[in-house]
């Protein structure tokens, strides 16, 4: 079978330590593109990856023979150039937060159906294996009525992370929109919507800056959330947590307690009622600290809904439910008012 052929929008981190290795490590794909307004930045990785550099998406997309793109960006620019791509008949793997309005992640999974092309979201942190079990034990009754919920994803900032350190767009609110709410929260949302099998209803938000002196978007957030079946629970979503990451959530069941990367070794901790207590040691998340080694499977899905002609495991739809959730919640805190999830 022809080989996929790729080409990577924005040539930050994400697109260095994730996007770039794992389409390298494909045996279906080849890398011909890749695209950065910083020149030597895009020469860089065009050099280590024999692609041809592009200062200017629209001239890689005006490319015939490329099949698929990811979209690696500050979050302002997702919608309009995945649009671009589906637009020039490329199927488009698009960063998270997928866009900054519902308007936009509508006209994006239009775009995709009008032009007949696969729309994935980067969703990783359902591929994690303690996610994936919690989700299966929760499917085949094991931990009974789910009651309640905390989840927290936080670490010290983009700043650690991003090429640009301190100056990068991350902090801008023109470039980025929304701070750790939209980095880390919306993550959250995805991954509680993929656990619990259900969609959030209500949400109440404190949203605030506190940590960050160069940022005009939030580093720290705290939300109260409820399904539609009346499970409720807590999502933090921070840029202030000076020390260990923290990306563990913790599942509060009839039958048994679910801790998930809550302990440094076993990756999931089933607590049972009768006082049994299971532990997995189902390999370790993925985090920025361990520089993206560990395959985060966002690529490989990706690449096996276009040689299968399978719908993607996270379509635009399932992005738009997540970031729809972290829109209200910052309706919630503008408004004061607990918001209804439409």
């Amino acid at each position: 079978m022809e080989k996929i052929k790729v080409g990577i929008i924005g040539c930050g981190s994400i697109a260095k330590h994730r996007h770039l290795p794992e389409y390298a490590r494909n045996e279906h794909v080849e890398i011909i593109a890749v695209c950065d307004i910083v020149e030597n930045r895009v020469n860089e990785l065009a050099d280590t990856y024999n692609a041809k550099a592009y200062t200017n998406y629209e001239d890689l997309l005006a490319n015939p023979e490329i099949d698929a793109v990811s979209v690696c960006t500050p979050n302002y620019l997702h919608a309009p150039i995945s649009i671009a791509a589906l637009n020039a008949g490329k199927h488009v793997l698009c960063e998270k937060p997928m866009a900054t309005s519902r308007a936009e992640g509508e006209a994006m999974i239009e775009a995709a159906e009008k032009n007949g092309k696969k729309l994935m979201i980067a969703h990783n942190q359902r591929f994690v294996p303690s996610h994936q079990k919690a989700r299966q034990l929760i499917e085949n009754g094991e931990v009974g009525k789910i009651y309640s919920f905390r989840t927290a994803f936080g670490h010290g900032g983009p700043e650690g992370w991003s090429v640009d350190g301190k100056e990068s767009w991350f902090f801008k609110k023109q470039e980025a929109f929304i701070g750790a709410m939209g980095d880390l929260g919306v993550h959250k949302t995805d991954l509680l919507r993929f656990i619990l099998g259900e969609e959030f209803v209500e949400v109440g938000a404190f949203i605030e800056t506190s940590a960050k002196e160069n940022a005009d978007v939030d580093d720290t957030a705290v939300c109260v959330l409820k399904t539609d079946s009346g499970i409720i629970g807590t999502l933090a979503a921070s840029w202030s947590y000076v020390s260990k990451e923290d990306n563990s959530t913790i599942i509060y069941g009839e039958k048994a307690i679910l801790r998930l990367e809550d302990d440094p070794t076993h990756s999931l901790v089933v607590q049972y009622k009768n006082g049994e207590v299971v532990k997995y040691e189902l390999g370790a998340i993925q985090t920025n600290e361990s520089g993206g080694q560990k395959s985060s499977q966002i690529i490989n899905q990706f690449v096996h809904s276009i040689v299968q002609d399978s719908v993607p495991p996270i379509t635009g739809e399932e992005g738009l439910k997540s970031l729809q959730v972290v829109l209200s919640a910052l309706e919630s805190n503008e408004t004061k008012q607990i918001v209804k999830i439409v």
